[in-house]
């Protein structure tokens, strides 16, 4: 066999390799516990600017990742990027509510756009 001439005979570079991880690791420092850490950042839900909670579905509170996606999934099944420049996304007037009112918004510029929509807690 060709491949026992390559390796040198040697199997164990041939085997199913073993899983180490054998529960995930729920425990936090505060409880000590076994209690799912809360989510943190971007996954944290918070408060939202009455105009971003109604683009979002009348929702009161949301975290940044699903406030992303579901503008994404309005662009796209609006048709809104640029054909020319996929980057681009041309604003209808849903999204000039959102977006300070521009026209055209850059893909990377979203983020930046949404920071005021999100109340900070104090």
């Amino acid at each position: 066999m060709y491949s026992s001439r390559v390796f040198g005979g040697c199997r164990a570079l041939m085997a199913a390799a073993k899983s180490t991880a054998t529960k995930p690791s729920f425990t936090t420092a505060a409880t000590g516990g076994t209690t799912p850490a809360a989510p943190k950042g971007i996954l944290k839900v918070v408060p939202v600017s009455p105009a971003l909670g109604e683009f979002l579905g009348g929702v009161p509170e949301a975290s940044r990742t699903d406030a992303v996606k579901k503008i994404w999934v309005y662009i796209k099944a609006n048709n809104l990027q640029n054909p020319a420049d996929k980057r681009q996304i041309i604003c209808d007037e849903k999204l000039k509510s959102i977006f300070d009112g521009k026209d055209k918004v850059g893909m990377l510029e979203i983020a930046k756009l949404l920071t005021p929509h999100f109340v900070m807690a104090a």
